[in-house]
């Protein structure tokens, strides 16, 4: 590998530290959660592996310690606790909690911690003098204890994809959720990188025993494989938790504004009681929550102005020109409209003797009114052909 090589570390380096800083809040809140704790161990993880390996960040260890290839006890540790924790967390999915499923995680992380362990006794008892930024599992592939300590890292690594893959494979045909079988396929797609990783790395380092020179499969082929690893074990197990998320972000946010006419127009009135103050750092749940609150307060303070009259004459005119489907929305409106103009006025409610069977109806039409209001002209233009309406008939 060469300098030009820095590069494609970037990418996926930043988008593990965007989730890493993304999750942290979710951590914050319920650091008790399994499932929270092992998807931020995951991250972090997979971004110390990613920063540790960046060639010139490999330099700075050594220059800093003043151990040459420092480095690699520390990125194979890394890459070893990433692994214990991907198996543990597919184990989490597919079964259900169980003793037996305690005790075989359990099992993962002592093995793991064993190996991480046997990572630093043998790079403590290797002689390494020479600092190797980019062929450190070639150039030391005969070095004793060093030898055995790029086989143990590569070994716990292969050994952690294959079991993955199995149970993935396994797992996929009974997963439902559309969420959790995307991330399925991310994990799949992972995992079989870091297969091509780990066969790319044994070859060189086989061919060295040999007497052959097939580095460029240890320095440029396998580390390409490394880096789609690490995106895509993130991604599968990111995917499943945020995408449900992100989905119902998505829809309270559109809720939230369709809403924003409706809200807007009813705020005039003074709240039945003291209402709490979020600012725009607050959920978006609680703002929603809250707003459709706000609306409904308001629709039953002005229920006693509600004018049935004008409400069947709006739908008319609003059927006529834009269909039923929008109708009842137009006509909601109109009649809310004029209910709080009747509102502010001061006066006693009017005598609307169908005004408390027309309150539900509007009640239960809420999105279709506030869609309406986003076009004002509309319900001006139907408000007037009511009332015009009106004064034709009782002219007549």
């Amino acid at each position: 590998m060469s300098p030009s090589f820095h590069i494609p570390y970037i990418l996926p380096t930043a988008l593990l530290a965007l989730a890493l800083v993304l999750k942290f809040p979710t951590f914050l809140r319920a650091s008790r959660d399994p499932d929270v704790r092992a998807t931020t161990l995951l991250l972090t993880w997979a971004t110390a592996v990613l920063v540790v390996i960046t060639p010139v960040n490999i330099e700075r260890l050594n220059v800093l310690t003043g151990i040459p290839n420092i480095a690699a006890p520390w990125a194979y540790s890394f890459l070893t606790a990433f692994c214990a924790t991907g198996l543990t967390m597919i184990m989490r999915w597919r079964e259900e909690p169980s003793e037996r499923r305690r005790r075989r995680m359990r099992r993962v992380y002592w093995i793991y911690a064993g190996v991480i362990a046997a990572l630093w006794l043998t790079f403590l008892l290797a002689d390494v003098p020479t600092a190797r930024i980019y062929d450190l599992d070639t150039y030391y592939a005969g070095t004793p204890w060093m030898r055995e300590h790029i086989l143990l890292y590569i070994a716990a690594h292969m050994v952690s994809s294959l079991v993955a893959v199995s149970m993935l494979w396994k797992w996929f045909p009974e997963v439902a959720d559309r969420w959790l079988k995307s991330g399925v396929v991310f994990l799949q797609l992972g995992f079989a990188s870091g297969l091509v990783f780990d066969a790319a790395k044994l070859a060189a380092i086989s061919a060295r025993w040999s007497g052959r020179d097939w580095d460029v499969l240890s320095t440029q082929a396998a580390p390409p494989f490394a880096l789609l690893q690490a995106a895509f074990v993130a991604l599968g197990f990111l995917v499943p938790q945020a995408g449900p998320f992100l989905q119902k972000w998505i829809r309270d946010q559109r809720d939230y504004r369709r809403l924003a006419p409706l809200w807007r127009a009813v705020r005039v009135l003074a709240p039945a009681a003291a209402q709490a103050r979020f600012g725009w750092w607050a959920p978006l749940d609680l703002r929603l929550v809250q707003r459709q609150q706000r609306i409904h307060d308001a629709l039953r303070v002005l229920t006693p102005y509600f004018d049935a009259a004008l409400h069947r004459r709006a739908r008319q005119a609003a059927q006529a020109v834009h269909g039923s489907r929008k109708a009842e929305g137009i006509a909601g409106a109109v009649t809310i409209r004029a209910a709080i103009d009747a509102h502010r006025s001061g006066g006693p409610p009017p005598a609307h003797p169908h005004a408390p069977h027309l309150g539900p109806v509007v009640s239960n039409h809420i999105e279709d009114i506030a869609a309406a209001l986003h076009h004002p002209h509309t319900v001006e233009d139907v408000r007037r052909r009511a009332v015009t309406t009106e004064s034709a008939n009782s002219h007549a």
